[in-house]
């Protein structure tokens, strides 16, 4: 039943992260209330809709600037990627690398979103995800790649799972911080 109960609760933070990263310079706030609702159930708060509305506003403040340069990261690799793949030669090439720059932008955004918290600075979050997934916790960032790789599979085969398997990778950058702290903790 506790599986069953974690389940739905994916699927709900899938379905309001989804909702609220739809104007896409909401992304990360977005991705940040839906990690703390994952979070929440696990530590056996509140996961009323209010408190996932709460939270997002919370980790508004500072966000947009940073989302803005975010979503035109992504615009740029997907321009990169099907454009001069397919108009220049060698582009293949490049459509691998903008694939790689995508995936490696969207783990650190994960790892950022899943450590969130009322008053953290997004620059700070970013910069600290980016060398956690880097260089401190190269295992948990290639988790998430498996975990998103999974989400583009699941969703490619039948679209309707996207936002349950949403709701899966945020609980996956949720597992995948809880268990570097773990091994921080560790003499």
């Amino acid at each position: 039943m506790k599986r069953l109960v974690l389940f739905g609760e994916c699927l709900l933070a899938g379905l309001l992260t989804a909702l609220l990263a739809l104007p896409l310079v909401t992304l990360l706030p977005a991705l940040a209330a839906g990690c703390a609702h994952i979070r929440a159930h696990v530590d056996g708060e509140t996961t009323a809709v209010r408190a996932y509305f709460a939270r997002f506003r919370a980790a508004f403040p500072g966000s947009l600037k940073l989302s803005l340069a975010v979503v035109a990261a992504f615009a740029v690799a997907i321009v990169d990627g099907l454009f001069l793949r397919a108009a220049v030669p060698g582009g293949a090439f490049v459509a691998a690398f903008a694939g790689l720059a995508a995936v490696t932008l969207s783990v650190v955004l994960l790892r950022a979103a899943a450590t969130w918290s009322p008053g953290r600075s997004w620059p700070d979050l970013v910069r600290q995800a980016a060398a956690r997934a880097a260089t401190s916790d190269p295992s948990g960032s290639l988790l998430l790649v498996m975990a998103l790789a999974l989400l583009v599979l699941v969703t490619w085969q039948l679209l309707p799972l996207a936002l349950p398997m949403l709701g899966c990778v945020l609980m996956a950058a949720v597992a995948v911080e809880r268990r570097y702290a773990v091994i921080l903790a560790r003499p």
